[in-house]
């Protein structure tokens, strides 16, 4: 399976999802929440950042069943899906992983039949990565 290769920008969203926590980066000057992770602020051009922890929660924006995989390494979990969630706290952040069924659950694991466009999810870990349920009503 691929793993991230994080650099010197985006290493503390990967160490904070380790610990099991959803952070992305602040401008420490105008408060601006900002993804992917980058020096300058691209609404107040500071240099200045921090991790601030957000909800975990979002709703689906977009998705695609991969059949059949790209990678061969991906063949046995077939199909499987690849999410874009939009963070409830920041709309114009928008985050790719996997709906799974459950943490730790396979990417095959929940049927192409129940992915949804707006669908309610929320942040789960399993082995420093983040994954993506359904959030129950």
């Amino acid at each position: 399976m691929l793993r991230p290769v994080p650099d010197a920008d985006g290493a503390p969203f990967w160490e904070y999802a380790t610990q099991g926590e959803l952070r992305v980066q602040a401008c420490g000057d105008c408060g601006e929440l900002r993804f992917p992770p980058r020096p300058c602020c691209p609404h107040c051009q500071s240099f200045a950042s921090a991790w601030r922890p957000v909800s975990g929660r979002g709703r689906v924006w977009s998705y695609v069943v991969a059949h059949p995989p790209l990678l061969p390494d991906y063949a046995a979990q077939a199909p499987y899906n690849v999410v874009v969630v939009e963070l409830d706290e920041a709309p114009r952040i928008r985050l790719v992983g996997n709906l799974v069924a459950g943490a730790g659950q396979p990417l095959g694991s929940l049927p192409p039949h129940r992915l949804r466009i707006g669908a309610r999810v929320r942040a789960v870990f399993h082995d420093g990565l983040p994954q993506w349920v359904p959030e129950r009503s």
